[in-house]
């Protein structure tokens, strides 16, 4: 069995969003998206570089996965992060019978939580 290592970007008052550009996801009218790139710096590049470096697969939610494939696939060719995302695997929890289009990648069903 695999361990699961999570890596998010979590400000320090608890807002889990993507390191892409404010319009990425406005979900429920966020309006504060891609607010990590004025503070990236070196130190955030090694730690994704060391994240990166090791063998890994992907575990995306669907929304995740639809801004990701709307996007690696394009630039993966000429980004190294985009080379590492699309050869792996991606695991998709979802409940959607909408295929997965971006090459390796497989939707994980199972049971939905009760309502």
């Amino acid at each position: 069995m695999r361990k699961v290592v999570a890596s998010t970007f979590l400000s320090l008052d608890g807002v889990m969003q993507a390191p892409g550009g404010p319009d990425e996801d406005p979900t429920g009218g966020f309006k504060h998206g891609g607010w990590t790139v004025n503070y990236w710096d070196e130190m955030m590049g090694a730690g994704l570089d060391k994240i990166f470096g090791e063998p890994f697969d992907l575990l995306l939610g669907r929304k995740t996965y639809e801004i990701f494939a709307a996007h690696w696939p394009y630039i993966g060719k000429d980004h190294p992060i985009g080379k590492r995302f699309n050869s792996v695997t991606k695991y998709v929890a979802t409940s959607s019978t909408e295929p997965l289009n971006w090459q390796n990648s497989v939707a994980l069903k199972g049971a939905r939580p009760s309502r």
